[in-house]
Order: C-alpha cells, then structure tokens, then sequence
C-alpha cells in the first residue's frame, strides 16, 4: 500500500502522535473536504497501525457499530461490527462525521473514551477491553451541522480536539498538484479559484469549493479535458443547482482562470 500523501499545515501531527501515545480518543473538526479523512489515513500509515473507517449517517444504530446475531449455516451466530473488531485488534476506528449518527447510538463510544477503554456489548453481556494500540477517531463539520445536529457535551469532553481548515494557498497548490497529478501552474489555478469562491461575500453555496473538488478538476484536466471544461464539471456544476448560482460561479471561473483555450 502506497504512503498517503500529506502536508502539515501546523502541529497537527504532533498532538495526534502524542494521543496515540497515550491512547487517548481524537476529535477532527473542519470542513467538507479540507482532508480529515486524508490525515487519519497518513497518521494510522506512519503509526503503523490498520485503519477502519465507518461513515456516519441517520439509520446508523449501535448494532451496526458494535455487532449483531445472524443466521449462517442455520445456526445463530454472533459478528463483530467494525468497532469492536477495531477494539479487538488494536486498530485505529475512524467514524467519520459521527454527529449524522442517532445520539443514542454515539453513547456506546463513552465507556471507550475514557479511563475504562472498553467497549460493552450488551447483546452478549460482556464487553471488550480495547487491545494495545487501539484508537478512537470522530469527525464532524461544525460550519454544517444544524443545532440538532451536534456533539454532545458528554462526548465532545472526553477528546482531544484537532482543527483542520483548508491549507494555505502554497500548501494547497503542492497537494493539487501532487494527488491530481497535474503542474504547477494549473494546480495554482484550480487554488486560486477555489480560494475566490470560498471568500464570496454572502455567499449562499452550503459547502465551500474544497481542496477535494479542486484534485478532481485536476484530475479531468490530468486526463485531457480543458481546465475550464474540468472546471465546470467538478466544482460549478457540483456546488450548485440553481442556474442562475451555476451561471454566477461559471462566469467568476471564466475571470479568474487562466486564457489557455
């Protein structure tokens, strides 16, 4: 498997290293596609250490997480869910924007976030210490989750905090560059642009152009496609659906890209 490619912008990977030491749980806040899921992938690489990943969302129930009974062979058998696997191992558990969960299923992460680093499983009336190496990862966007929509006091306290944003526009332009497989010039395009979205005044796009929408451009201009064409596609037409919106961000692509076509 192939080195994750990552840039510190400040001293993320320090604290982190350091809670991996100590064995204490993280929480990554920042927005939609500034590279959470990109960090924890080079963080669980340098550590050494097996990542699994599971993505939040509104049906996600303890049992999905933890594990259940099912019927294999005729036989009633009991299977692990990715956290308890997580824990039996030793690996690192990354769930990704965890606040989309029902927070009455979050609740069962308490018990291994804090001084017990155990994991019950009541279905089987036990629970599982958390194995040498084990980490517990969450991430949420803060800027996008609604009042209701948000991390519980209980949870939020028994983590380290790490705040990731969208790196600076040099750090940017080499991470475009490199995961598109594109130069430079058109990396610092595609960053110059994304940059002059993300400052609109009173803009009414819910999520930014992130550095994940900017890697795809690249990629379609790394396959052929004009940069403008790329551009369209990957960001314009993906921020929005309203025309007159797609109309304003095509003509402001149109004022800050480059005349090469």
């Amino acid at each position: 498997m192939s080195t994750p490619f990552y840039r510190p912008v400040g001293d993320e990977v320090e604290v982190f290293h350091a809670a991996a030491r100590r064995g204490l749980p993280v929480l990554l806040k920042g927005p939609t596609g500034c590279g959470k899921t990109r960090f924890v992938e080079a963080m669980a690489n340098q550590l050494g250490r097996e990542l699994v990943t599971v993505a939040g969302h509104e049906d996600m129930t303890s049992a999905d997480l933890v594990g259940r009974f099912l019927l294999k062979g005729g036989k009633t058998v009991w299977v692990d869910g990715p956290l308890t696997r997580a824990v039996r191992q030793g690996s690192i558990c990354y769930l990704d924007e965890i606040v989309e969960a029902r927070q009455d299923t979050t609740v069962v992460i308490h018990p291994l976030a804090d001084h017990r680093r155990e994991l019950p499983v009541d279905r089987l009336g036990t629970s599982v210490p958390a194995a040498p190496g084990f980490q517990l990862v969450i991430s949420y966007n803060p800027g996008y989750q609604s009042v209701l929509k948000s991390i519980k006091e209980s949870t939020r306290q028994r983590f380290v905090a790490i705040e990731l944003d969208f790196p600076p526009a040099d750090i940017e332009t080499d991470i475009v560059a490199c995961e598109a497989g594109i130069d430079a010039d058109t990396a610092r395009a595609l960053v110059t642009l994304g940059r002059a979205i993300r400052d609109l005044d009173g803009s009414p796009l819910r999520e930014a152009a992130s550095t994940r929408l900017l890697i795809l451009a690249g990629g379609l201009v790394a396959e052929g496609l004009s940069l403008r064409s790329a551009v369209r596609a990957a960001v314009v037409r993906v921020l929005s659906d309203d025309p007159d919106l797609v109309s304003a961000l095509g003509e402001l692509a149109d004022a800050v890209l480059p005349n090469r076509e």
